[in-house]
């Protein structure tokens, strides 16, 4: 058996009555862990090979550690606090990038986005919806709907307060991973799988989706949402909208180059290139119609928003009188128009 492995964790989670998972902690995910760790592992595990989620005890764990103390300290002394837990512990070893199985797969892909393992887009997510259970996240942590009730009356006896943040398929990423270098005004606002570089600062109304995220450095006041990534020294101003889309059931990233800025109330639905600007209150669709003026403000031609994706030094802003969508750029009509030919 091949000892490559794409991915590599080991987690400790909650389950609810029935033994189905409603969440995994990964401390230290592995991306392309190496071969002689795989090795150590393998005959503690009995793993097999391909994508799996091998649930393991205490004294497995154990185990784990020794086997891991030469190859991998950081991985053996976590197990050796595994070993410890009272909560169930899960190994996910996926072989290869491919659509999602179960919940532990589920997570171990949205802690490697969040851990800055991986950038947004670069992994396989499909399937993964169905895989992420509806889940009231609690004071107490994650508890399954149907026995939320129960624990509530629980609690009020006890004197206790069991309060509910939120009821959602996705947690808040703070819980699970704080990356280095950042702000974050509001942490229920930035779901785990989201992708935060380094120098980002969050603002409260700010929001970050899951397969989304910032190179970093920047600031974020609007909405990220899933399929957007942000270039660094960008600004996305408060209230803002920068919507990924689905088109032919593939999903297309809407990358925002470095040093942009989209006001407050805009939004895109195209990528933007470095050092571009949209005006505040302005939403660019790939089908909006842009009227492209030169260094005189007179009309060069009539494009579509998706035929300037991705070029760079472009202001977007709405004429006050006629309203029109029009796109101003520091270059010349002849170089605009040579770049549209190379675009298309």
């Amino acid at each position: 058996m091949s000892q490559s492995l794409f991915s590599l964790a080991f987690g400790v989670g909650t389950q609810n009555r029935q033994g189905a998972w409603l969440e995994v902690f990964y401390a230290l995910p592995l991306l392309n862990p190496s071969a002689e760790l795989v090795a150590a592992i393998t005959p503690v595990l009995g793993y097999e090979g391909g994508n799996q989620a091998i649930a393991f005890n205490n004294s497995q764990a154990a185990q784990l550690a020794d086997a891991l103390k030469a190859v991998d300290p950081a991985q053996a002394a976590l197990l050796t606090r595994l070993a410890e837990s009272s909560k169930p512990l899960v190994a996910t070893l996926l072989a290869e990038d491919a659509t999602l199985s179960s919940t532990p797969e589920a997570y171990l892909k949205l802690h490697l986005l969040s851990h800055r393992l991986v950038k947004p887009h670069g992994l396989s997510l499909a399937g993964i919806f169905p895989l992420l259970p509806n889940v009231a996240w609690t004071s107490q942590g994650a508890i399954d709907l149907a026995e939320l009730a129960e624990a509530q009356l629980e609690a009020r006896l006890k004197g206790e307060l069991l309060e509910v943040f939120s009821v959602d398929k996705f947690p808040k990423m703070t819980d699970y991973v704080v990356p280095s270098g950042v702000r974050i005004a509001d942490s229920a606002r930035v779901r785990l799988g989201a992708y935060i570089g380094e120098g980002t600062t969050i603002m409260h109304e700010g929001f970050v989706n899951f397969n989304a995220g910032t190179e970093g450095p920047g600031m974020i006041e609007g909405r990220v949402s899933a399929g957007v990534f942000v270039g660094k020294g960008s600004d996305l101003g408060g209230g803002c909208s920068t919507m990924g889309t689905l088109s032919g059931g593939g999903n297309i990233v809407i990358k925002v180059g470095e040093g942009c800025l989209i006001g407050a109330n805009a939004g895109i639905g195209i990528p933007l290139g470095d050092r571009n600007t949209v005006e505040a209150g302005l939403y660019i669709t790939a089908g909006t119609k842009v009227q492209l003026l030169d260094e005189q403000n007179q009309l060069v031609k009539v494009v579509k928003a998706r035929d300037l994706a991705g070029q760079t030094d472009l202001l977007f802003r709405r004429n006050s009188v006629s309203g029109a969508v029009e796109c101003k750029t520091h270059k010349s009509a002849i170089e605009l128009n040579e770049a549209l030919h190379a675009h298309n």
